[in-house]
C-alpha cells in the first residue's frame, strides 16, 4: 500500500506519525468536556461533532458523545470499517466535503488528550521469549523456560483502575522488599519501565464461550503502547507463590491513540517457529504479529536531550495478541468491551534490544552510563521515560505516537506505617 494523500498537508508527509492511512481514535478537551477525536497529520477530527452534524452514519443512539470509545466499539467490526472508510473518504485530497469537514479541524498542539477509553478489565501477559529468558538468567541463573511457557500464553490479572494516559506522572511506589530477616517496608528502590503493547478488546464474549484465535482476531478494535511500570524488588519478593502484585499494580501508561488494527493489515507477519507444538486452539489461520519498529528514550531531570535506552520489534514477541485473547476465554472467562491485554515485555536477541532496564543492567549489576555522565541501573526521581513507535509503509508510516511518564518521588512514609 502506498501513502494515501489527503487535503490536510501535514499528513502527506513523509514522516508524518498519522496519515490518511493511520486515522488513530483519541479522546481530546480544550477548555470543555471531553470528546472523540481522530487525528489526520498534526490535527484533530471532531468526531463528537461530525455526529451532531450528521455526517457519519446514524447509530441506533449518539456513540461519541460520552467522551470515550467505548459505546462505538461495541457496534462492532462492521461499524469499524464503514467508519474508517468513511473518514478516509471525507478526508482524501480532492474530496467535495471539504468544506463540511474543515470546520472539525482541531490543532493538537491546543489540546490535553486523556484516556481513550474506559478500561474495564487489564491483563498483562509474558509473551516475549528473549524476554522471558533473560529473566530467568537474571533472576535463577538458568535461561530455561518454565515447562508451560512454550505451550500457552502465561499471564496475570493486573489493575485497570491504575491504567493512565501518556504524560501522567507516576509516583515512586512504596512496599515491602525482602532483606535478611524481616522484610522491610520502603520506596521502591529498582523502578522498571516495561516496552509493550497493549491490544484492546472491541467485542464481547460470553461467560462459558470460549473463542477461536480466528475470533479473538476479529474482536480486537485497535492496539497502544503500553509502559507497565515494575518495581523490582518489591516484586521479586511478592511474586512467589501468586505472581506480581503490588510491585505492578501501581501504575501502567499507555499511549492516548488507538491504532486502529485495519491499519497495521498490510504489515502482519508470520511467527516464531515453534519448538514445542501448539494445542491446536491456538493455531492461527493468519499471521498474528506485526511489523512494529519500537524504541524507549530516557531524560533524566535537566538534561536537554534524552538517550535512547532501546530499539525492537513487535515481530521479536512468541505469541499474538489474538492469541493471548483466544487463551484468555479458554476456559469460558468472559471478556468485556474495553479489555486492555498487555503483550509482556518485548525483548529482541541483542543488548540494545532488551525492552527494560532490568534486562539492560542486569539487574542494577551493570548500570548504563548516559551521555551526561550520570548512570541507572533503574529509574531514579526525575527521570522520563518515553515509548515510542511506528510501522514503516512504503512512503509513509503508522505511528503509534508517545507514551511518556516522570517519575515523582515517593509519598512520605505514614506514621502508622513505620
Amino acid at each position: 500500500m502506498a501513502l494515501l494523500k489527503s487535503w490536510v498537508a501535514s499528513a502527506n508527509e513523509a514522516q508524518a506519525e498519522f496519515p490518511l492511512n493511520n486515522l488513530p481514535y483519541g479522546v481530546f478537551s480544550r477548555g470543555g468536556g471531553r470528546r472523540c477525536g481522530v487525528a489526520i497529520g498534526d490535527m484533530i477530527v471532531d468526531v463528537t461533532r461530525a455526529e451532531e452534524a450528521g455526517l457519519l452514519a446514524p447509530a441506533a443512539q449518539p456513540v461519541f458523545a460520552g467522551g470515550a470509545w467505548n459505546g462505538f466499539m461495541a457496534l462492532g467490526p462492521g461499524a469499524w470499517m464503514s467508519f474508517r472508510a468513511r473518514l478516509q473518504q471525507a478526508l482524501a485530497l480532492g474530496a467535495d466535503e471539504r468544506a463540511a469537514w474543515e470546520p472539525l479541524l482541531v490543532a493538537q498542539r491546543d489540546v490535553a488528550l486523556h484516556l481513550p477509553f474506559n478500561i474495564t478489565e487489564f491483563t498483562d501477559f509474558y509473551a516475549g521469549r528473549h524476554h522471558a529468558q533473560n529473566m530467568g538468567e537474571i533472576l535463577r541463573r538458568s535461561r530455561t523456560l518454565p515447562a508451560n511457557w512454550l505451550h500457552m500464553p502465561a499471564g496475570y490479572n493486573g489493575r485497570a483502575s491504575s491504567v493512565v494516559v501518556s504524560g501522567t506522572p507516576i509516583r515512586r511506589p512504596l512496599g515491602q522488599v525482602k532483606q535478611a530477616g524481616a522484610p522491610r517496608f520502603t520506596p521502591s528502590e529498582k523502578l522498571d519501565f516495561e516496552l509493550e503493547l497493549g491490544a484492546i478488546v472491541g467485542t464481547p464474549s460470553q461467560l462459558g464461550h470460549p473463542v477461536s484465535v480466528a475470533q479473538a482476531d476479529a474482536m480486537i478494535f485497535g492496539f497502544v503502547l503500553l509502559n507497565d511500570w515494575s518495581a523490582r524488588d518489591m516484586q521479586a519478593w511478592e511474586y512467589q507463590p501468586l505472581g506480581p502484585f503490588q510491585g505492578k499494580a501501581f501504575a501502567t501508561s499507555i499511549s492516548p491513540w488507538i491504532i486502529p488494527k485495519a491499519a497495521l493489515e498490510g504489515f502482519r507477519v508470520a511467527p516464531p517457529s515453534r519448538e514445542a507444538p501448539l494445542l491446536p486452539y491456538l493455531h492461527e489461520a493468519k499471521p498474528g504479529l506485526f511489523d512494529i519498529d519500537l524504541e524507549v528514550w530516557i531524560q533524566p531531570r535537566g538534561a536537554a536531550e534524552p538517550t535512547t535506552l532501546c530499539r525492537t520489534n513487535a515481530t521479536r514477541l512468541y505469541y499474538s495478541a489474538a492469541q493471548q485473547l483466544a487463551h484468555h476465554s479458554i476456559s469460558g472467562c468472559p471478556m468485556r468491551v474495553g479489555d486492555l491485554l498487555g503483550s509482556g515485555t518485548i525483548s529482541g536477541p541483542e543488548h540494545d534490544e532488551f525492552g527494560s532496564l532490568m534486562e539492560l543492567s542486569r539487574g542494577g549489576e551493570k548500570p548504563i552510563t548516559l551521555p551526561n555522565g550520570e548512570s541507572r541501573g533503574f529509574i531514579e526521581d526525575g527521570d522520563s521515560i518515553t515509548l515510542a513507535g511506528h510501522a514503516q509503509g512504503d512512503g509513509f508510516r503508522i505511528g503509534f505516537g508517545q507514551c511518556s511518564g516522570t517519575i515523582l518521588p515517593a509519598m512520605d512514609t505514614p506514621g502508622w506505617a513505620r
